[in-house]
């Protein structure tokens, strides 16, 4: 029988070597899994529903006091981080969206669609986004090269960092959920 090093133990036999290695790929890479992620909460903190307010009260709350307030929102999601999943933006009642970037740097799936329901725990504040910060959204936004070179002024906005974010599952996302 051959002895193999692996992972800094050594007199392993190789097929026990090839074996964890491809229990290793399967657990990295899912397969053998389920293809539709189950999870429906990520973050740093559990989010509890109860008290959540829409956006459009966040944001007449902050436009009167501009102190950093701890807040749950309920919004569906205009757009979603395509690169990680590390932000996401909802609609403000004017039509422009609020940022909302995760805490820790927490991601949720890019595959998550816009349009999903999404109830968020964290902090809004003002402050102002650097031209660097703008840029990097837009690229990760999906923009194009000539759009991300417009972008050459910090703006001063509402910015909002969640902690923890439950996606509501869409109807046909519910159902197949259920199977």
């Amino acid at each position: 029988m051959f002895i193999v090093w692996y992972s800094g133990i050594k007199a392993l036999p190789i097929w026990l070597g090839l074996a964890l290695q491809f229990f290793y790929f399967l657990l990295v890479f899912g397969i053998g899994g389920c293809a539709v992620s189950k999870k429906m909460e990520f973050g740093i903190v559990s989010v509890d529903p109860n008290g959540a307010i829409p956006v459009s009260e966040l944001v007449a709350r902050m436009n009167e006091n501009k102190t950093p307030q701890t807040v749950t929102i309920k919004a569906p999601l205009s757009a979603v981080c395509q690169n990680a999943g590390c932000w996401v933006q909802v609609p403000k009642p004017d039509g422009s969206s609020l940022m909302v970037r995760f805490k820790n740097h927490f991601t949720i799936p890019p595959s998550t669609p816009v349009g999903t329901e999404a109830i968020i725990h964290g902090t809004a504040y003002w402050d102002t986004v650097s031209v660097k910060a703008l840029q990097h959204f837009a690229e990760d936004a999906g923009k194009s090269k000539e759009e991300i070179s417009r972008i050459n002024k910090p703006e001063f906005k509402l910015n909002f960092e969640g902690d923890g974010i439950k996606l509501i599952p869409q109807e046909g996302e519910k159902k197949k959920r259920l199977n």
